[in-house]
């Protein structure tokens, strides 16, 4: 199997510019590139399928220019239903930073990242009229998809002009770092063709590109999504013991293109998989490797390790031995209440607002419905001391199976 011919098994090729496309992957060696605008400090897990495909790609042999948008950030893509808010150029510059690093991190330093504001500093406006404008037909640019859906509600000329930006980017990529192929998500389609379009009209060249089908769950929502907020990259915005449970948690009827979209396994790792899903599905076998590859590419073994003692140990409910990391990473989100001193086990249910009343916590410790700190509390004389706390400072107390409460020893 070629490479080219693996990049369609694997679903990452949708449409295509350049005939022999093919020829140059599977048989050069190529310099192509991939951009984000620097809107957070962060990439998160949807732009994972894109850092995937350039890391693919450059373990074939191919150059990798990541292309940070200094320039184009200052304006913003534009969205389906509305203008982007601007951004500051302090916080433009912090977030592009902060993706760099990121980057840099996850190619080991073999990536080359290029920021798009170094060419456009200074460029007099006059100018991108005469360099870029006079190349491209604003017939043409309204027949582009996302400017057409924005007519109807409007659009402002930064927005519209965008396209002339990044169109500009490849040509000035193909003029000074020889990059001849550009590879993106479906949705920058209509801003790769203008570059095509000024690398042909002003040099009489033609240069390549591929999209990639943007990755969706089953209900057609944006992956690495979860209830509207993004599950960032970075470790300390979101831990991997919440990308695991992301992970080994989506649809039964997705992880097998999950796999083939964000893991370096080979197609027989994957088919061997697929056939062990579709036999034993509740194993999850597909849906721990998806977690275990995507995890440790990111964050490292460790990291992934310790996602999994977190999972395993909730679940089985022996949590004595967590750390105060792993404390705070298997109970983000949860808002803690104060413990000002040691405490009978029924007024701190009451205290801690895990029950109403101080009749209801001594039924459900009656019930033996109470664990604190893994260990089921069945005396309702118990007291809770600092000496009792997870590394001297967390109480946490499951109610029922699933519902956790977590106390901090002030």
């Amino acid at each position: 199997m070629t490479l080219f011919e693996e990049l369609q098994w694997r679903g990452l090729v949708k449409d295509l510019a350049g005939e022999d496309i093919a020829d140059k992957l599977n048989n050069e060696k190529i310099t192509f590139y991939w951009g984000t605008d620097p809107t957070a400090d962060s990439l998160h897990l949807g732009h994972y399928s894109s850092l995937v495909t350039a890391k693919r790609l450059a373990r074939a042999g191919h150059h990798p220019i990541l292309l940070c948008g200094g320039a184009t950030g200052l304006i913003g893509d534009p969205r389906p239903t509305a203008e982007r808010e601007i951004i500051s150029k302090e916080q433009l510059n912090k977030n592009l930073q902060g993706i760099k690093s990121q980057v840099e991190k996850i190619f080991e330093g073999k990536a080359e990242v290029v920021n798009n504001y170094d060419w456009f500093r200074g460029y007099e406006f006059t100018d991108v009229l005469r360099d870029i404008g006079k190349y491209i037909n604003v017939n043409y640019m309204l027949d582009k998809d996302i400017i057409k859906r924005r007519l109807e509600t409007g659009i402002t000329f930064a927005e519209f002009a965008y396209t002339l930006i990044q169109g500009y980017d490849f040509l000035w990529l193909y003029q000074n770092k020889n990059c001849i192929m550009q590879v993106e998500g479906s949705d920058q389609w209509g801003n790769i063709t203008t570059g095509l379009d000024l690398i042909k009209k002003k040099l009489g060249k033609d240069a390549y590109a591929f999209t990639m089908p943007l990755v969706l769950d089953k209900d057609g929502k944006k992956f690495g999504k979860s209830e509207g907020n993004a599950l960032w990259l970075d470790e300390k915005k979101t831990s991997s013991y919440e990308l695991y449970q992301y992970l080994i948690n989506v649809d039964d009827e997705m992880v097998i293109d999950y796999l083939k979209i964000f893991t370096f396994l080979s197609v027989e790792e994957i088919l061997e998989l697929e056939k062990k899903h579709n036999e034993n599905p509740h194993l999850r076998e597909a849906h721990k490797a998806l977690a275990r590859e995507i995890i440790t590419d990111l964050h490292g073994r460790e990291s992934y390790e310790e996602a999994v003692k977190i999972s395993e140990s909730l679940f089985s409910g022996d949590i004595k031995s967590f750390t105060d990391k792993e404390v705070e990473a298997a109970f983000k989100g949860l808002e803690p209440f104060n413990i000002t001193e040691d405490t009978n086990i029924v007024d701190l249910l009451v205290v801690g607002g895990i029950c109403s009343s101080k009749r209801e916590a001594r039924e459900f410790i009656s019930n033996g419905s109470i664990t604190l700190n893994g260990d089921k509390v069945i005396d309702l004389e118990f007291f809770v001391t600092k000496s009792k706390c997870l590394a001297q400072k967390y109480v946490v107390i499951r109610r029922g199976k699933k519902k956790y409460y977590i106390g901090i020893y002030e």
